[in-house]
């Protein structure tokens, strides 16, 4: 409490709290009650937040669409098997 009234207090030289001098912002006791009312910088953040997620999100569609075009020009087509289909296995990697 002592070191809090030190820092608490305007001296005639500076006309300044000791605290805000050193760490430019007042001091807090911890039991301030908080401002009511909208903090209208931090909706901005939030908006523009949204806004650059929207846009990441549109280009990695258009990306990902890109890349399934390109990786399905390679890929070979697969024989789609039944169940009781015969097919032949190899045995060359088993061991007895």
């Amino acid at each position: 409490m002592a070191k809090f009234a030190y820092n608490n207090k305007v001296y005639s030289s500076t006309r300044i709290l000791s605290f805000k001098a050193n760490y430019r912002q007042n001091s807090k006791m911890g039991f301030e009650r908080r401002k009511k009312g909208k903090y209208e910088e931090a909706e901005k953040l939030v908006t523009k937040i949204k806004e650059i997620q929207e846009k990441a999100n549109v280009t990695l569609g258009k990306v990902q669409k890109e890349m399934k075009k390109y990786v399905n020009k390679k890929r070979a087509k697969v024989n789609k098997y039944k169940v009781e289909d015969l097919v032949m296995l190899s045995t060359k990697d088993l061991k007895y």
